[in-house]
């Protein structure tokens, strides 16, 4: 899995993703350490702790969208996103960038590797 380490200047976070070919089929799997605050939990002092959460997030492949997703509070803490595109080949670039509630930004890239 790739690592994509914190960036100071925008404010993004860890992520990990994988690109694997087995036959014609690329499973890609990726973890977003991000809080997915829905703004209905209260701290130990009783207050509410604010919504903080992805909105968008876009996967593309050398350069071609092949993952558009408009996300909300219903989405859990850190999340885990796996799914399945067809036409990658070995060294292809797949390319991840997402922006939470905040105005925070965070993404990542792996290349597409054999599962062999």
């Amino acid at each position: 899995m790739a690592t994509i380490k914190d960036n100071p200047k925008d404010g993004s976070r860890n992520m990990r993703m994988s690109a694997k070919l087995n036959g014609e089929i690329t499973e890609v799997k990726m973890v977003i350490n991000h809080p997915m605050e829905t703004g209905r939990k209260k701290d130990d002092f009783g207050q509410l702790i604010p919504q903080h959460f992805i909105q968008q997030l876009s996967v593309t492949l050398n350069g071609k969208m092949v993952l558009e997703a408009q996300w909300g509070t219903g989405i859990a803490k850190n999340p885990y996103l796996t799914f399945r595109i067809t036409g990658a080949k070995v060294g292809d670039k797949l390319e991840t960038n997402w922006v939470d509630n905040l105005g925070e930004t965070g993404g990542g890239e792996t290349l597409v590797v054999n599962s062999k």
